[in-house]
């Protein structure tokens, strides 16, 4: 007899289509839907984009869960960070395109997540590995947060609110980016002795 609990199951590291993978994908594929509902809404807000928001944002939970519990993969390992920064920096530019956010929070968001990215790329390269802080997390619960607040029609007078959890998150990740720096710096040089 066959065990079709898919929580028992487990996955190699070269899987693609894993339950946590499709949970991601789904996030991906249902952006463009949030970005439009924000586009086409006079005040960026509305139930429907609320709830959206709130399950692209909190599913990321779901398939980090769903991942380390019936093990991680290397296209998870690379669609969900990817899903993570299209929700991020997608919504935070609707919401500037809308003049609901400063376009320098943007600037730095993208930056940051650049600079991240060309050195998560080169410690790769060297054999190492830098896990996300619990700052990081913190940062990008507090940016999707930001946009969040803007879609819940009752915070529509609000304003400060979504920009102080903006402006929150920028810092954090400004934080975050430099902690990856430092630690990466110190994994190269203790590798090289």
């Amino acid at each position: 007899m066959t065990d079709l609990d898919s929580s028992s199951t487990t996955y190699g590291p070269s899987a693609i289509l894993t339950p946590a993978n499709i949970v991601t994908l789904v996030r991906l594929a249902a952006a463009p839907v949030a970005f439009s509902m924000m586009l086409t809404d006079p005040n960026q807000s509305s139930w429907p984009l609320a709830a959206l928001w709130f399950v692209l944002s909190t599913s990321d939970m779901l398939d980090g869960t769903l991942a380390r519990k019936q093990g991680t993969t290397r296209s998870g390992a690379f669609l969900d960070p990817l899903a993570d920064k299209v929700l991020t920096i997608g919504g935070i530019a609707v919401m500037c395109v809308e003049g609901r956010f400063p376009w320098i929070a943007l600037v730095l968001i993208v930056v940051r997540e650049v600079a991240v990215s060309v050195f998560r790329s080169v410690y790769v390269r060297r054999g190492l590995a830098v896990p996300a802080s619990k700052i990081a997390k913190w940062k990008a619960f507090l940016q999707m947060g930001a946009v969040g607040w803007v879609t819940v029609p009752l915070t529509e007078s609000q304003h400060w609110l979504s920009l102080g959890t903006l402006w929150v998150g920028v810092a954090l990740g400004l934080i975050s980016g430099a902690q990856y720096f430092v630690a990466g710096s110190r994994a190269a040089t203790s590798m090289a002795r």
